[in-house]
C-alpha cells in the first residue's frame, strides 16, 4: 500500500487544522495532572499534534512510517521556538522499538485503524512495553459503524494548491475499509496527478477494551468526543484512555 506519499506535501493544507488544538488540549488535560512530561506521538504525520504538545512544554517523540510525512514534520519545525524540539524516527507502530521509556502515548486522526488486528495487538503491547508506570495511552477510532456507512461514498478536499479525491468501498462482509485516493498537486499552470490506496480496519470497542486489558493497562475509558465527554450512542468517532 502506497499510503501518505502524494499526500504528505498538501497532506496539512486539506485537513482541518482546527482539530489539532482540540487533542493538544485534551492531552494536556490528561497528561499535566499526571506530571507527565515525556510522550510518544504515534502515526504522527506531518507533526502537528506534536509541535503543539512540545509548544505546551512537553519532550516529544514523533513516529510514523512514512518518511515523506517525517520530511514535513521536520521542516514544520523552521522558525518555530519551542522548549525542547521534538524527536522524529521512521518506524511503524507494530515494529516499535525506543531507546528509553516515555510517560504516555497518543495516536490521533483514527490513526490505529490503519493497523489489521495482529498489528494493533502488537503496537499496543509495545506502546505498554516502552511507557513508565503511570502512564497513559490516548487514541481514537472510527466505529465500524461508520466506516460500514461509508461503502461507495465520494469525497472531495480541495486547497489553493492541491485537489483531492477519495472513494471509498467497504461491503458487508469486509473487514477494511479501502480508500482510492486521487491526488491533483498544482505545478505553476499545470497539474500533477497521483494515485494513493489506504486501508482503514474495523475495530469492535470492545475488542479494543479487551485487547489493552491484556497488554497490561488496568483502566481503560472509552470517550466519545473532544474535550473528552460521556460516550453516546450515535458516537461515530470513539477515543480511548488506557491508564496504567
Amino acid at each position: 500500500m502506497n499510503a501518505y506519499a502524494a499526500l504528505a506535501q498538501v497532506y496539512d493544507s486539506l485537513m482541518p487544522a482546527q482539530a489539532y488544538p482540540a487533542w493538544a488540549d485534551s492531552c494536556d488535560a490528561l497528561f499535566r495532572p499526571r506530571g507527565i512530561k515525556t510522550v510518544l506521538d504515534l502515526a504522527c504525520g506531518t507533526g502537528r499534534l506534536s509541535w503543539l504538545l512540545a509548544e505546551k512544554g512537553y519532550e516529544v517523540i514523533g513516529a510514523d512510517l512514512s518518511s515523506d510525512m517525517l520530511a514535513e514534520a521536520m521542516a514544520a519545525g523552521e522558525g518555530r521556538s519551542v522548549p525542547i524540539r521534538p524527536m522524529f524516527i521512521c518506524q511503524a507502530m507494530e515494529e516499535l522499538d525506543l531507546y528509553g521509556t516515555v510517560q504516555a502515548a497518543v495516536c490521533s486522526m483514527d490513526g490505529m485503524n490503519y493497523l489489521e488486528p495482529a498489528a494493533l495487538k502488537e503496537a499496543v503491547r509495545r506502546v505498554r512495553l516502552f511507557m513508565e508506570p503511570g502512564g497513559v495511552f490516548f487514541f481514537d477510532v472510527h466505529t465500524p459503524e461508520k466506516l460500514r456507512k461509508l461503502d461507495g461514498r465520494t469525497f472531495f478536499s480541495e486547497s489553493e494548491e492541491a485537489y483531492c479525491v477519495w472513494s471509498a468501498a467497504c461491503p458487508p462482509e469486509s473487514e477494511a475499509c479501502q480508500y482510492h485516493v486521487e491526488v491533483f498537486t498544482r505545478m505553476g499552470k499545470l497539474w500533477r496527478r497521483s494515485s494513493e490506496e489506504h486501508l482503514e480496519y474495523l475495530h469492535a470497542p470492545e475488542w479494543l477494551r479487551r485487547t489493552l486489558e491484556e497488554a497490561g493497562f488496568s483502566e481503560v475509558r472509552i470517550c466519545g468526543g473532544l474535550p473528552l465527554r460521556e460516550r453516546r450512542a450515535e458516537d461515530e468517532r470513539l477515543f480511548f484512555a488506557a491508564f496504567l
